[in-house]
C-alpha cells in the first residue's frame, strides 16, 4: 500500500494542465460528437500518440454504444480503466529492481540532461531504506565535475562511491565497482555512466564494452539496464531508446522530471511504442523523489479516478 499512496498523493500534487484538461472532458454534460473531437485532441496535446488516441477512442466509442451511455462523465472510469491495461500490458511493468544476485548490477544509461546522476542516487538510498548495502559507480568520466556531483550525492544518501580521475576508463571504473561490491558483500551497485549521445557511435560502443565488463564480472544474473527518459522530451524518446537497446539490452525505462510540465500521455505512448515496462517515475528534486511505477496508482493520480480491491502493486 505504501507505493500505492505514495504515488497517488504525489501524482495528485502535481496534475498538470494535461491531465486536468483531459479530466475535464469528463463532465456531467451530454455525451455528443463534439466530446469524441475534443478527447482526441486532449490526447494527441498530451503525447499519447496518433495509434493508441486511436485504439483508445474506437474502444471508447463501442462501449458507450454497449451499455447506451448517454453521458460524458459515465465514461471516466471506463477510460481509467483502457489506459491501466495498456500499460499492465507490458511485461514487468512497475517491478522492482532485481536483486536476485549478489551483487546486482543496475546500469543507468540516456543522453545528458536526462537525470541519471540524480536518479543513480534516489535509487540507491531507496534501496538502503530496504536495508540494502549499495555502492555506486562514477562511470561517467567525461562530465566536467561529475564524479563530484555523484559523491556529493552519495554523501546524502549515505552511500559509498568508486571513481577514478576524470577520463578514465568508464568500464575499469565500472570493474572496480563490482569487485568492491564482492570485497563488501554489498547488494547491489548503481552505474551512472556518461551522458553519451545516441548518434555519436564511438560513444555508443564505448558503453557496449561497459555492459561486457558488467556480464563478465556478473556469475550469477543479468544486469538490469534502466534507460533514463526526460518526460518533458516526449517521443523524442523513441529514437534514444532504439539507440542505446542496440548498445545493451535494456530491461526498463525510468521516467524523470515527471512535474507539472510533463504531459501525462508520455508515460503510455512510451510503454506502447518501446514495449518497455516503466520501472519507476521521478517526479521532484529531493532525494526521496522516486516513486515505482503502479499504472493504476498513476493514473489514479492523473485523472483523479478511485480503484477498489486493488492495491496496485
Amino acid at each position: 500500500m505504501g507505493f500505492w499512496n505514495g504515488l497517488i498523493a504525489n501524482i495528485k500534487s502535481m496534475t498538470n494542465k494535461w491531465s486536468q484538461s483531459v479530466s475535464n472532458i469528463f463532465s456531467d454534460s451530454p455525451l455528443t460528437e463534439e466530446f469524441w473531437e475534443e478527447l482526441e485532441a486532449g490526447l494527441l496535446l498530451g503525447d499519447v500518440g496518433v495509434e493508441d488516441t486511436e485504439s483508445l477512442i474506437d474502444d471508447l466509442r463501442k462501449l458507450s454504444v454497449e451499455r447506451r451511455i448517454a453521458h460524458r462523465g459515465e465514461l471516466k472510469g471506463a477510460f481509467a480503466d483502457m489506459l491501466t491495461e495498456r500499460l499492465d500490458d507490458i511485461p514487468g511493468m512497475g517491478a522492482p529492481i532485481d536483486l536476485s544476485a549478489k551483487p546486482s548490477v543496475v546500469l543507468l544509461v540516456g543522453v545528458n540532461g536526462s537525470g541519471k546522476t540524480t536518479t543513480a542516487a534516489k535509487l540507491a538510498s531507496m534501496l538502503k531504506k530496504e536495508g540494502k548495502s549499495v555502492i555506486l559507480s562514477a562511470a561517467d568520466t567525461y562530465r566536467a565535475a561529475a564524479k563530484e556531483q555523484l559523491k556529493a550525492w552519495g554523501e546524502r544518501a549515505g552511500v559509498r562511491v568508486v571513481a577514478q580521475e576524470s577520463g578514465s576508463d568508464s568500464a575499469a571504473v565500472v570493474f572496480d565497482s563490482i569487485k568492491a561490491a564482492y570485497a563488501s558483500r554489498a547488494d547491489a551497485v548503481i552505474v551512472d555512466t556518461a551522458g553519451r549521445l545516441h548518434t555519436k557511435s564511438n560513444l555508443m560502443d564505448e558503453l557496449a564494452k561497459v555492459y561486457r565488463v558488467v556480464r563478465r564480472e556478473m556469475t550469477d544474473a543479468a544486469p538490469e539496464a534502466f534507460l533514463v527518459l526526460d518526460s518533458i522530451m516526449g517521443q523524442n524518446g523513441f529514437l534514444q531508446a532504439e539507440a542505446f537497446g542496440r548498445a545493451v539490452p535494456l530491461t526498463g525505462v525510468i521516467l524523470t522530471k515527471f512535474d507539472n510540465t510533463a504531459k501525462g500521455g508520455i508515460a503510455i505512448a512510451i510503454a506502447r511504442k518501446l514495449r518497455l515496462p516503466i520501472r519507476y517515475i521521478g517526479i521532484g528534486e529531493g532525494i526521496d523523489d522516486l516513486e515505482r511505477f503502479i499504472p493504476r496508482a498513476f493514473i489514479s493520480g492523473l485523472l483523479g479516478v478511485e480503484f477498489y480491491g486493488d492495491d496496485g502493486a
